[in-house]
């Protein structure tokens, strides 16, 4: 039987796992962390997952779809909760689309017991990796308890262990090898709104729900037991940043004067912030993610991203689709596929990586701004009028697979277009007028 080894038995590393399995290979995945499994999935150091169609795709291929639909809750839009307690819904499309909001650590679970129920996949828990051969596609693991080093076959090896990925850290080493890390001033803090008595949510069940403050951003995922997960986007320094919120009464005073409606709901916030760490934000970019057609990154391991498009996971789970298509067009020429893997992937794991953080921007600072709605407004009716003629970017980001570079290019090219179209005269009075829509038209060429 055909070896491979995978280094990370996360959310892409379980899934690859089963990628490969159905292809044949005896697979054998080791995880540096206890099993998920037997531990407390409460909250901690995680932030929601937004499925989209990019994640969705890469587990129907493998017939996994339905079984993740289980604990999975559809979001058909954002929820804008202005400082004085009002509410805008905001659709995530024209279509009625949305995103679904599921548990990372619930999802790694399932996913971990799918790939053990191919049969051919093995899970190594509490392993570290202490070295890598790139020239076999060899790696050694060392077990945390009792130290015992295990080493595995020469063959095929895949670094799936994230943002700080040990397989990488070896290509690091070689000639000619472009790494770049970059933090951004913002951290994050898990918190959470739990249920009512009867389990039902608090507050709009099926949305993704926003409080946008500029420099400071707090959303809200629904999860299936009536609780959301929630997660507070926030500068490191300035006057109320992390370092400066270090007392209890100066978290709840922040906590009320800028996320009024919030705080109602939360009344474990400080058992919350204690209990949870802050943990920081990075985008690792490098080439190449591949070597000696033996080795091969997946997932964060080669494009770790920021979290504002809801898209790390979605990226992830994409490298699995379309190193799959190569592996099929080549008749498994691993050299040849993890070539072409790498030169499809990078300039869409640079793209998703600069719409990332542009969103960021759109989802703290111009979300509650009348014009920006008014743009969305206008490029929604245009959408509706003219679909095979404009797609807001949003939507070829997160309801389809058009690449991630071609999206972003023509996202650019549209937004052109909408700064001219926004700088008519009386445009707030005449948004709607065939005036409006025929100069969008005519724009296009």
């Amino acid at each position: 039987m055909k070896n491979a080894t995978i280094a990370g038995a996360g959310l892409v590393g379980s899934l690859w796992a089963v990628y490969l399995a159905k292809r044949g290979y005896k697979v054998d995945i080791y995880e540096s962390r206890t099993d998920l499994r037997k531990a407390n999935l409460s909250a901690g150091k995680s932030i929601n997952l937004a499925l989209s169609d990019r994640g969705w795709k890469a587990l129907e291929k493998v017939g996994l779809g339905d079984e993740i639909r289980k604990v999975a809750i559809p979001m058909y839009g954002r929820m804008i909760h202005a400082l004085d307690g009002s509410l805008t819904h905001q659709p995530y499309s024209v279509n009625g689309d949305a995103i679904w909001s599921v548990s990372r650590g619930g999802l790694n679970c399932v996913l971990m017991d799918l790939a053990e129920a191919q049969g051919n996949v093995d899970i190594h828990f509490n392993h570290k990796c202490t070295g890598v051969d790139l020239e076999t596609g060899s790696a050694t693991f060392s077990e945390r308890n009792s130290g015992e080093k295990v080493m595995t076959e020469p063959g095929l090896l895949f670094g799936t262990d994230g943002a700080f990925s040990a397989v990488r850290k070896a290509m690091q080493r070689t000639d000619r090898f472009n790494y770049q890390q970059e933090y951004i001033e913002h951290g994050y803090k898990e918190l959470s709104i739990h249920p009512n008595e009867d389990g039902t949510h608090k507050i709009e069940k099926n949305a993704l729900h926003i409080w946008p403050r500029g420099e400071f951003m707090l959303i809200a995922l629904p999860n299936l037991d009536g609780s959301f997960t929630c997660t507070l986007f926030h500068p490191y320094g300035g006057e109320v940043g992390f370092d400066a919120l270090d007392t209890d009464e100066k978290v709840v005073d922040f906590f009320k004067s800028t996320f009024p409606d919030a705080y109602e709901l939360m009344p474990h916030l400080l058992d919350d912030w204690h209990e949870n760490p802050t943990s920081s934000l990075v985008i690792i970019r490098c080439f190449p993610w591949t070597k000696n057609g033996k080795v091969a990154l997946l997932g964060d391991a080669s494009h770790a991203i920021v979290p504002f498009y809801g898209q790390g996971m979605n990226a992830g789970f994409e490298d699995c689709t379309i190193f799959e298509k190569f592996l099929e067009e080549t008749n498994e020429d691993w050299p040849t596929a993890m070539k072409l893997y790498e030169e499809e992937r990078k300039p869409n794991g640079d793209a998703i990586a600069e719409l990332a953080m542009r969103n960021f921007v759109e989802m703290r600072d111009l979300t509650g701004d009348p014009k920006f709605l008014l743009q969305k407004q206008i490029e929604r009716k245009f959408a509706k009028l003219h679909p095979g003629k404009w797609m807001p970017l949003y939507a070829m980001v997160t309801f389809t697979d058009i690449p991630y570079a071609k999206a972003n290019n023509r996202g650019k090219f549209q937004d052109a277009i909408m700064e001219e179209i926004m700088a008519m005269p009386n445009i707030e009075d005449n948004w709607d007028s065939d005036e409006v829509m025929s100069a969008m038209l005519e724009k296009l060429g």
